[in-house]
């Protein structure tokens, strides 16, 4: 009579086992988000960047912007921003005009990229992000940084005659990428 009734328990103790490895294994892992979308154009504003998204107090990576409308003032530049469909981000100064990004093939322009406006009625045309992804995708390499940051610094100098102390408060590529 135990025997069975042991049986009967031990096989529905190694059923249980089996479900929760099962779990376990099959459960995501759980990475941290990289990017946040910011409003009205919905592009990516990189949270793996301290200098750009500083832990608050809980140790929360939080955008130094809550938004990247063409009147937004960074507190720090370059910004740094995404449209995932682009091979490379924009990087974003501060100008007399207003908000400015620069491209790497088109340079200086000011904020919003045209296709980010309707046309008509001058509003916003927010990203459509497709898939649950986006979120961690994989930030740009340094060496994108390296080669681009340290060149829009200079061109944004130049347009906007920066002295050398306001030249030296433009954030390098290691500050942007924590290095």
């Amino acid at each position: 009579m135990f025997s069975g009734m042991r049986s009967r328990y031990l096989s529905a103790l190694a059923g249980l086992f089996v479900v929760a490895a099962g779990i376990v294994l099959v459960s995501p892992i759980v990475q941290a988000q990289l990017w946040t979308n910011l409003p009205p154009y919905n592009t990516l504003w990189p949270l793996w960047s301290p200098a750009l998204s500083p832990d608050d107090s809980n140790g929360v990576p939080t955008p130094i912007v809550t938004n990247l409308e063409p009147g937004t003032v960074l507190p720090v530049q370059p910004g740094l921003t995404w449209d995932p469909a682009w091979a490379y981000p924009w990087l974003l100064y501060n100008t007399p005009a207003g908000m400015a990004y620069f491209d790497p093939v088109y340079g200086f322009n000011l904020w919003p990229p045209s296709y980010l406006i309707d046309p008509d009625t001058g509003a916003a045309l927010p990203l459509t992000l497709k898939g649950g992804s986006w979120p961690n995708l994989p930030a740009p390499l340094i060496d994108w940084g390296q080669q681009y940051v340290p060149l829009a610094n200079i061109t944004y100098a130049f347009l906007y005659g920066l002295d050398p102390l306001g030249f030296g408060l433009l954030l390098t590529p290691a500050a942007i990428w924590g290095l």
